[in-house]
This record gives C-alpha cells, structure tokens and sequence, in this order.
C-alpha cells in the first residue's frame, strides 16, 4: 500500500481517514480540494488541475483524497490501493452538519485559500454542501461500485462501510 486513494461521498470522513493513514503508514496526503479551490470559491482549469495533480502523484509514497472525476483517470490508474468510504446516509449527513457548523463557528480557511464556509452558503444556497451530499450519495454509490468492479483484479480495493469497519481497517495496518 504505497499510493491510495481515499474516496467516498461528501461528508464521509475522507480526509479525517486519510490522515489516519498517513501517521500509521508515514505516507503523504494529497488532498485535492486544495489543488482544485482557489480563492472566493473559484474552481481551476481543468488543465491547471490535472497538472497539479500529475505533479503532486510522481513517484510512490501518496494518499490522494477526494472523487474528482476530472482526475480519476490519473490517480486511480496510478494507485495500489483504493479505499471506498461508503457509510450510511444518515451518518454521512450527520457528520457533514456538525462539520459545517463547526467550520462556519470557527471560521476555519479551508486550503489555505481563503475560503470558508458561510451560514448561508451552508443553508441558504443552490450550491450547498449539505444538499450537494443528499443529492449524490446514492449516485455516486452506483458509479464507485461499477468503477470498483472494474478495478477488482488489478488493485486492492476496501470498501468500508461503517465507522466500525474503518476502524477495523485502520487497525490492520502497521505503525
């Protein structure tokens, strides 16, 4: 397990898992919100974005976190490992409110680009986080698993469905 991918629905835990990873395997994380947010929300090129991504995964040793599909050729292909974050709806959504509260509490910058989350964009908007999870989690859930049965025979793929599992799972692996 030298290059991962943590991927998973908004609000699953990806990047909380991808740091546990990280201090038990000694592997870096590449996180791709960073690489594909700028400043006031604005998303980059999608040339731009590939071109950081391709930079950020030369050689071994990464954790790539996120389900950009404008990349996915580019990671997934390159990864050892996929691990698939597929937690309940309920959870999911759970974790996601708390995780916006807290960051709209704190005004937490996310990626060091500025941006943080806002009451309104949270609650009020089209473009919600919260909304965004409710409208693809079952869609995304019905794309990973044909992309993983796909991927079954040439890569290690965990699919991690509870919080148990996770925990399970992170415990396997060697300090």
């Amino acid at each position: 397990m030298r290059r991962v991918v943590v991927f998973g629905t908004t609000g699953s835990g990806k990047s909380t898992v991808a740091a546990r990873l990280a201090e038990r395997t000694g592997l870096r994380v590449v996180e791709l919100d960073a690489l594909f947010w700028g400043r006031d929300w604005q998303p980059a090129p999608v040339e731009l974005f590939r071109h950081r991504v391709e930079r950020e995964t030369v050689g071994e040793g990464w954790i790539v976190v996120g389900n950009y599909g404008q990349v996915r050729d580019l990671v997934w292909q390159a990864a050892d490992t996929l691990i698939w974050l597929d937690l309940p709806l309920p959870l999911v959504m759970w974790r996601l409110l708390r995780r916006t509260i807290a960051r709209i509490a704190t005004q937490e910058e996310l990626w060091g680009t500025g941006n943080r989350e806002s009451l309104r964009g949270a609650f009020f908007s089209r473009d919600s986080i919260l909304l965004w999870a409710l409208k693809t989690h079952r869609r995304n859930q019905r794309r990973f698993a044909l992309e993983c049965e796909l991927l079954a025979r040439e890569k290690r793929i965990e699919r991690l469905r509870s919080a148990r599992e996770i925990e399970r799972f992170v415990a396997t692996l060697p300090p």
